[in-house]
């Protein structure tokens, strides 16, 4: 089939900076690239980094891009803002790259146009009479109460979601066999738990008797790291008890402190030395700091529609304990310790005080963990993806 990747229009693929759709997107291009099943154009913002990015060799993916900086983007941007604002699905910015994108979808046939996590770009298709829309969906972006629900959810020949929840909340403007749950992945050999890395314990203030919990992913009030402090303030007496908080606010190689931050470092000041902020950290060194850990903590305090951090923790081969939150459970119900929102902090004080007393249960958690992830692995992935356009 010939196909079109239409990307949301905020990161670059390849994912040169970051993004967990843009690298769910990279995983299934390899597959492509690798079996050449079809002939793919992908439609993405352009960044510098992609120039020597090795996908640019690919004889089966090809890549059109958006430059939304130069001078003249801008200009063109800011006269879409003031002259076509009310009549937009997204900010001017997303629009800009939409018009760029579409001038050049219209001259060409595609069998089907897949619109990552953007059922905006399905409205404004369907609106433009096209019908062969795939929708993958990995937030809770189309549901009874989505602006146009009605027009996107019948303009769309597959729906795919990132998790039951997600499917959930799609169904209820309608369900029907048409909205179907592919669950995420990750690069699972990449977090398998090795004994050798270039970081250790000590250069980040650890030794290697603490007991240590890791954090990971962008901090934020949603991802639950104020409540996780607040339970290491209720464990101030066990002193071998240490928090890694690895991330930053955003995307990319940023080490900028929003509020936010500031104000989760002044409160942990408290502790000392038992919680260690390490910034940004790039993603393909972020298995060696997991690796550093004996239990992962991840207590996301909104509807998490999936929850890739999850998956990375089980493949690093580290007990969890998480919340019941959107598709969470979906992963790792059975083999992780999940809590519930309503009494967070003194229930992960409890969850991690029971591991730190019980390395026994550790280990069993910890072999699950790692059983648990293969279910996740890209190449399954990969397969499943093209298998369900295969069956339209």
């Amino acid at each position: 089939m010939k196909i079109a990747i239409l990307n949301s229009g905020i990161l670059p693929v390849p994912a040169v900076l970051g993004g967990a759709v843009e690298n769910l997107t990279d995983f299934y291009l390899d597959y492509n690239n690798r079996v050449k099943l079809h002939d793919i154009t992908v439609y993405s913002v352009w960044d510098p980094k992609v120039k020597k990015h090795p996908a640019m060799s690919s004889c089966v993916n090809h890549y059109y891009y958006i430059d939304t900086t130069s001078f003249k983007a801008r200009i063109e941007r800011r006269i879409r803002k003031y002259f076509h604002s009310e009549k937009e699905y997204y900010n001017y910015f997303i629009e800009y790259y939409f018009e760029k994108a579409f001038s050049d979808i219209k001259a060409k046939h595609f069998d089907y146009i897949i619109l990552e996590n953007s059922p905006g770009h399905a409205y404004k298709l369907s609106q433009r009479g096209y019908r062969n829309l795939i929708l993958h969906l990995n937030n809770d972006l189309l549901n009874s109460e989505s602006r146009y629900h009605d027009n996107i959810f019948n303009s769309l020949s597959l729906i795919l979601t990132c998790s039951d929840y997600i499917k959930e909340r799609v169904s209820t403007i309608q369900a029907c066999n048409k909205i179907r749950t592919l669950y995420n992945a990750i690069d699972v050999k990449r977090f398998s738990p090795q004994k050798s890395s270039h970081i250790n314990r000590e250069q980040l203030g650890f030794s290697e008797n603490d007991f240590i919990i890791v954090f990971s992913g962008r901090i934020n009030q949603d991802k639950g790291v104020s409540e996780l402090i607040d339970a290491m303030l209720r464990m101030k007496d066990v002193s071998d008890i240490k928090l890694m908080i690895i991330g930053g606010s955003f995307f990319g190689n940023t080490n900028n402190e929003d509020s936010f931050i500031c104000s989760l470092k002044d409160r942990a000041k408290t502790l000392e030395k038992r919680i260690v902020f390490t910034g940004f950290i790039p993603y393909e060194d972020v298995p060696n700091y997991l690796h550093l850990a004996d239990i992962a903590v991840l207590p996301s305090m909104w509807e998490e529609p999936f929850g890739l951090t999850i998956v990375e923790a089980l493949a690093a081969g580290l007990p969890l304990v998480t919340t019941r939150s959107g598709g969470i459970p979906e992963i790792c119900e059975g083999v992780a310790t999940i809590v519930d929102k309503e009494n967070v902090v003194n229930d992960l004080a409890t969850a991690i005080i029971d591991l730190y007393q019980h390395p026994e249960k550790r280990a069993l958690m910890a072999k699950a963990s790692v059983e648990r992830a293969q279910q996740f692995d890209k190449e399954t992935y990969s397969k499943k993806f093209f298998a369900a356009l295969e069956n339209l």
